[in-house]
Parts: C-alpha cells; sequence; structure tokens
C-alpha cells in the first residue's frame, strides 16, 4: 500500500511512540476494505508498538480507530475512509499523539482542552484534495487524545457519498457537533475552542488587556505581516502580532511555485514555515483574534489603540496593518443563503463532492480558468461565465480550457442570481450583455472566482483608503496617520503576490522602526 520510502519514513516517526496503540478495523469485502486493510497492514508491521485488529463494531465501513492498547476505554479517534492525500499527516500525528509523543502545542491551549466539561461528538467531512481540511482534523483529533470526554469521526466525503447528500453537505471541512451543524470551512484549535467553551472569550480579553504596551503591533498574520514581525523583532523592540489565522490568504492557496529561493511548495506547508519563523524570535502571537477598531495617539510619541472583538485593548507605540484580502463575492441574490450549500470559492477543497455533477465558475482570470480546468476532470460538465468580452487568463490555460470537451464558455455574460430549493443550489441566471437576453443554467454547484476585497471596512475613517478599498501608502509604507503603517495585499501596492507582500512588510517595520527611533516617547505614558 505504502511505497517504500514512505514506509522509511513512517518507521522513524513511529519509534517516537511511547505506549502501544492498537488500530481496530471495521472492514467488509469491498475494494476500498481492501485497500484501507492494507494500509492499516503496512503500519502496523512498522513497528512493535502498533497492533492490528479487525472487528465489525457497527459503524462505518471502512474504518477504523486509533485507541491505547489495552485501555478500559473506547478509542476516541476514527477515520472513515482511507486517510492518505493530505491527511496522511492527519494519520500520523494521531498515531503518534495517541501512543504518548506531546504535541507541539501551547501549554494555555492543552490546559484549556483538558478543563473542557462536556460530552463533545464530533463528525468531520472532509476530502483528500482539500488542504483546509487537515488543520480541522488535527485540531479536533488533538482534543480527543487530551480529554476523554471527546471524541471525533473523520469521514471521506467522496466515499461516502450517500452521507454527504443526506446531510446536503457542498462544502468541506464540515464539522457536526453531537449531531448538529457546528461550522465549515478551516478552523484553528484555538477557534474551536473558542466556540465549545463559552467562558474563553472573556479569558482571553481579560489577559490580553494585562499586555504592555507594544513598541511595534502587527495587525494580520499573513506573508506581510510575517515578515514584518521578524523585521521588527531582529531590531530588540517590543513586537506583537495579531491575526485571525496565521499564513493568511496562503492557507487557501493549493500551490506556491514562484516564491524565489522555493522551486515549490502548497499554502498551508507555507503558512507553517511562516509562523516557525516569526517563533524564532521574541514576538507575542495572538492569534484567532479580531480587530475592530484602531486608534491612533493623539500626540506624537504617544500610544495608538487596537480594540480586538473580545474587548480587549491593546496599546502600541507603532502598528503595521497586514490584514490583507478575502475572496470577492459576485453579490446576487442567492449567494449569501447557499454558501457552503453550492455556492463555493475553494474548487481544491470542495470540487470532489461535486464528483459527477453539473457546475459553473464565475469569473475568467487566471483563477477562474484554472479553476474550470481543475473542475473539469471531476465534475459531469462546467460552465464559465465571464462578464467582459474576453477571458483575461494566460493564453495557454484559455487553450487548454477550450481543449476540453465537458467545458461551455459564455463571455459577455453577467451573473444576475443564483437559485436554489431552499437546501442547496440548482441553478444559475446571467444575462448576456451583448443582446439582453436572460439565460438559464440547472446545475448543482457554483465556484465564485473574481479576485479579492481588502480587508479595511473596520478602519473606515481612520486610514485613508483608495476608491477600492485599500490602504494608501507612500514609499516607505505609511498612511497618512504618522506611526500607523501598512503592508501587503491590503494597501495600494500594485501586484498581489506573496513575493511583493513579504518585500513590503519588511520594508513597512523599516519605516514604521525608522519612526521610532525619530520620534520621543511621551512620558505620561510609558511611567
Amino acid at each position: 500500500m505504502l511505497d517504500q520510502a514512505l514506509k522509511t519514513q513512517l518507521k522513524s516517526y513511529l519509534e517516537r511512540l511511547q505506549r502501544p496503540i492498537e488500530l481496530v478495523a471495521s472492514l467488509d469485502d469491498s475494494a476500498k476494505s481492501a485497500e484501507l486493510r492494507g494500509l492499516l497492514q503496512d503500519i502496523a508491521g512498522l513497528s512493535p508498538q502498533v497492533s492490528l485488529v479487525e472487528r465489525d463494531d457497527g459503524q462505518r465501513t471502512p474504518s477504523f480507530t486509533i485507541g491505547a492498547a489495552g485501555a478500559d476505554e473506547a478509542a476516541r479517534i476514527r477515520f472513515a475512509g482511507i486517510p492518505l492525500g493530505h491527511e496522511f499527516t492527519s494519520l500520523v500525528l494521531a498515531l503518534l499523539q495517541t501512543g504518548g509523543h506531546p504535541p507541539k502545542v501551547e501549554a494555555g491551549v492543552i490546559e484549556q482542552i483538558r478543563g473542557l466539561d462536556a460530552d463533545l461528538s464530533f463528525e468531520v467531512y472532509m476530502s483528500l484534495t482539500c488542504h483546509n481540511c487537515p488543520d480541522v482534523v488535527q485540531a479536533l483529533n488533538l482534543m480527543a487524545v487530551l480529554n476523554p470526554g471527546v471524541k471525533v469521526t473523520t469521514i471521506d466525503g467522496a466515499l461516502f457519498q450517500d452521507e454527504i447528500a443526506q446531510r446536503q453537505i457542498m462544502a468541506v471541512p464540515t464539522v457536526f457537533l453531537n449531531g448538529q451543524e457546528f461550522g465549515a470551512g478551516r478552523m484553528t484549535v484555538e477557534d474551536i475552542l473558542a466556540k465549545v467553551d463559552t467562558g474563553a472569550a472573556a479569558r482571553d480579553a481579560a489577559r490580553l488587556a494585562k499586555q504592555a504596551a507594544y513598541d511595534m503591533l502587527i495587525v494580520g498574520g499573513g506573508p506581510a505581516g510575517a515578515a514584518a514581525a521578524v523585521y521588527a523583532a531582529r531590531k530588540g523592540i517590543r513586537t506583537g502580532v495579531v491575526a485571525e489565522r496565521f499564513g493568511g490568504q496562503t492557507l487557501d492557496t493549493m500551490a506556491i511555485e514562484n516564491f524565489i529561493s522555493v522551486k515549490e511548495t502548497d499554502g498551508p506547508k507555507f503558512a507553517v514555515a511562516l509562523e516557525q519563523h516569526v517563533k524564532q524570535y521574541d514576538v507575542d502571537i495572538m492569534n484567532a483574534q479580531r480587530a475592530v477598531k484602531l486608534t491612533p495617539a493623539t500626540e506624537p510619541g504617544g500610544l495608538a489603540e487596537l480594540e480586538l472583538a473580545n474587548g480587549a485593548v491593546l496599546k502600541a507605540r507603532s502598528v503595521i496593518l497586514s490584514t490583507g484580502a478575502r475572496w470577492r463575492n459576485v453579490n446576487v441574490p442567492g449567494e449569501a443563503e447557499y454558501k457552503n450549500k453550492g455556492v463555493a470559492y475553494c474548487p481544491h477543497c470542495d470540487g470532489p463532492l461535486f464528483k459527477g455533477k453539473r457546475v459553473a465558475v464565475i469569473g475568467g482570470g487566471n483563477s477562474g480558468v484554472e479553476a474550470a480546468i481543475d473542475l473539469a476532470g471531476i465534475v459531469k460538465h462546467v460552465t464559465l461565465i465571464e462578464f467582459a468580452d474576453a477571458l483575461r487568463a494566460d493564453a495557454v490555460l484559455v487553450a487548454k480550457l477550450k481543449s476540453l470537451p465537458n467545458v461551455a464558455i459564455h463571455t459577455s455574460a453577467q451573473t444576475t442570481e443564483i437559485h436554489g430549493d431552499g437546501q442547496k443550489v440548482n441553478g444559475l441566471s446571467y444575462t448576456d450583455r451583448v443582446s439582453g437576453a436572460g439565460h438559464r443554467i440547472d446545475l448543482e454547484g457554483v465556484f465564485v472566482q473574481i479576485g479579492l476585497v481588502p480587508n479595511t471596512e473596520w478602519l473606515k475613517g481612520t486610514i485613508e483608503l483608495s476608491r477600492h478599498g485599500e490602504i494608501i501608502i507612500d514609499a516607505r509604507g505609511q498612511t497618512n496617520v504618522p506611526g500607523i503603517y501598512a503592508a501587503g495585499d491590503v494597501t495600494t501596492v500594485p501586484f498581489k503576490q506573496i513575493v511583493i507582500a513579504v518585500g513590503e512588510g519588511a520594508k513597512a517595520a523599516l519605516g514604521a522602526f525608522d519612526h521610532l527611533m525619530r520620534t520621543p516617547v511621551v512620558a505620561a505614558e510609558t511611567a
């Protein structure tokens, strides 16, 4: 099942097991069960600490549990499917952590997980091509390892299509808690804890409110924010990073092949590397925190204030805004109503859920055409809809798209509505901008790929913004407000690229540091 190179690598990992673990498989005569049996036999053969038992426990087939060998309590981690692809790392971590290998998680998070006092039974639906799913799976599995009241079943949606249809799941990851839908999309362990631990927000706010003022406070943890943090910390000043999710847009990027010196990687790996680099320095990382208000200093050398969604207020002598951008909505009736119910934004993540179905892609730039090409290999039919009179993607991509037999292209087409039956998408309407004629397409999914919008709504009236909502900066990254700098996709800098965002983050940090050196400190605020 596993090739020799992967076996060798996995064997070295399993040497870290500190106690025996048992794999209990529920299998039948299907080909997928045979495939899973082969995988589990390979794993058990790599370590004397791992045993394999086949036993029909009345659960999903094929599936298997991971638990401590000889334990009186039932195993709390189950995989329904064959966890390869992006989920292979989730499998390895589940084996190691169940076997006593300590997780690389902050002590405060571990303490919070262990302190949960409730029976929490999670089901997470994923696809093996989803690069956001492993974060959710690994977070939930960690919780199950650390707290006996938590159980997790990870389900491959492509393998259990009947459940996908019954529960009307149109996006992954989708999580159910005790039988009720809990959330969809990428979530960190901090995000999950914030939802199940009702007192977490208040405790978090109280803890953050006690933080001393920062010399430089960076808002946003994408490439620009990470670069700014590294450059600031290397100056020996007190540095903090506030981020909703460390890694930013890179977490939603499948392939990165143009970051100079790194020939190829994927977004989640790149995001992990960013955070690991920042953690090499003395930087306060405040993850899963959303900024809601910025109050600039009232006088030169004073402290700016940053208010968070949980009510905490942080203070800093300088601030770098690197909040990035998000997928732009098409803003037509039905889009919001059917988000994650047929309306999707990540073809890599959600594409497998539409196998054999009809979908549309809105957008004819590189992202839209690439999405249509990817989806054409999975779904029954793809309709690409572009507002302009021609596709804007690179010529090589357009040629590839036009060569595919199950793709229809409509240019000069304005999407007017996404239709549904109250539960899921069943069609899309568009208007031909040349003839004025209206058309309706029957389909099951719509993928929106029309670019990005900067995350600056919370800054309106505080910082000067362009007509597109971007933060206006000068050549040093400074905004129109002294002591407030900005970097990356949230700004007016042209060409939204990772490598450019990194450079802009470094530049903003150097600019802010120069400002700090030339600005006297207000004595009353530092006493």
